[in-house]
């Protein structure tokens, strides 16, 4: 009898797991087994997570949502063919049936996905990007890195605004790049010692200096850093900031409340502030200046402001929906691509054609609490992203700027710096 051969993508296993995220979270990890290949992905989690976003986990957590997989979902895609990545992602909503994935969790779903798309990848023996984006897949994203930590993502004393940022604006090579903001950080710590003899070098989450110092302070060294480091390296960098200001923000009495600074804002008050921030240093990128229902507020700062991302995340959540609202309106002109905000490689996809069609860019970025995946990197590149948002050191953010450094080594000749209109 002849035996049957079976096509190398298509899927044979898939398994899950609990693993643990840079902060110690638990989460979840996902193995793809097709004929040919193997694909596994872990699902990042943010702290400051916008209300819109798709809910991480079904109701009783990561034991449910590895049950999901094993007894739910498996038995769907094995036997599928790991190519058809948006019929399986649009099996997973199906499996889920819900419009915010609050069955299986948004997380669940992004970890399969992606899992899958790097099994069809392996199974082909190519890279994750060619396999998402073809052959001719070459520009290599400009690396928008956390150098100092405030909000959230640090402890009390630290400044209330969550992230200050550092953007190379002119580049010659991603691995320069990525080693100019690594020099930044470097240096914003000395400029901290000097005006506080007793920093012991805490950091935040994703790895940023977590000083007792209070926002324009902060702002200040940052851009100093920046000036040092541009006149030393044939790089031009930068400062930026996410503001992540729905954590700031008071509903009751219609304030951004900035605690350490004692200071409290209303919607033009935080208007006015955020345009002389930027104006004041330069700014380049400004991540969520307004809280996530603030479409109005978004669109007056865009109006008011030149050379310089006003960037949504909690207020689109890679949402096609809530992005074309925001497009209507003209709030803001670039968006965060966080995929499980939304759940799937597809859902994401869409968010990013629709932002480029419409002049936005697109910034694909890391969560606070992130994993050694470096699958990101790929889907940038796949995704033509202008920006990657992955932090500038820690093992976890280094495992998606590394991998892109590999990337361009091996794109030889071929690799392009992408555009970065400001």
């Amino acid at each position: 009898m002849e035996e049957r051969v079976s096509a190398p993508t298509i899927i044979e296993d898939v398994r899950a797991r609990k693993i643990f995220d840079s902060r110690g979270s638990e989460t979840l990890e996902v193995d793809v087994i097709t004929f040919g290949g193997f694909g596994r992905a872990a699902a990042p989690a943010g702290k400051s997570v916008g209300t819109f976003e798709v809910v991480s986990y079904p109701g009783r957590g990561i034991n449910q949502a590895v049950r999901e997989v094993d007894e739910v979902i498996a038995p769907e895609l094995i036997g599928m063919n790991a190519d058809e990545q948006e019929n399986i992602d649009a099996l997973l909503h199906e499996i889920d049936g819900t419009a915010n994935f609050s069955n299986i969790g948004g997380n669940t779903a992004y970890a399969v996905s992606l899992a899958v798309a790097e099994a069809a990848a392996s199974s082909r023996g190519i890279p994750l990007f060619q396999h998402l984006a073809g052959v001719t897949a070459n520009e290599l994203p400009h690396p928008l890195g956390n150098v100092l930590c405030g909000g959230k993502h640090a402890g009390r004393k630290a400044p209330d605004i969550q992230e200050f940022l550092v953007l190379p604006v002119d580049m010659g090579s991603f691995a320069e790049a990525v080693e100019a903001n690594i020099k930044v950080h470097l240096e914003v710590r000395k400029l901290i010692e000097k005006i506080d003899s007793t920093f012991a070098g805490g950091k935040g989450d994703e790895g940023g200096w977590a000083p007792n110092l209070d926002n324009e302070k902060a702002l200040e060294l940052v851009a100093k850093a920046c000036e040092t480091v541009s006149d030393e390296t044939e790089v031009k960098i930068r400062p930026a900031l996410d503001f992540a200001s729905s954590s700031i923000w008071d509903a009751k009495k219609q304030r951004y409340v900035y605690l350490r600074d004692g200071i409290q804002r209303d919607q033009g008050q935080q208007i006015d502030y955020v345009t002389c921030l930027i104006r004041k240093y330069r700014l380049t990128y400004v991540e969520d200046p307004l809280h996530e229902e603030d479409y109005a507020g978004f669109a007056k700062l865009t109006k008011e402001v030149k050379n310089c991302l006003i960037c949504g995340d909690d207020l689109f959540v890679t949402n096609k929906e809530r992005l074309e609202r925001g497009i209507k309106l003209g709030a803001g002109n670039a968006i965060i691509i966080k995929p499980n905000q939304i759940g799937t490689l597809t859902d994401a996809h869409a968010a990013v054609k629709l932002a480029k069609n419409a002049g936005y860019t697109p910034v694909l970025s890391h969560r606070s609490g992130e994993t050694i995946d470096a699958h990101l990197s790929h889907v940038a590149i796949a995704f033509r992203c202008a920006i990657i948002k992955a932090g500038v050191v820690g093992g976890e953010r280094l495992a998606k700027l590394n991998e892109l450094i590999r990337i361009e080594e091996a794109l030889g000749s071929r690799a392009k710096v992408s555009k970065l209109e400001v």
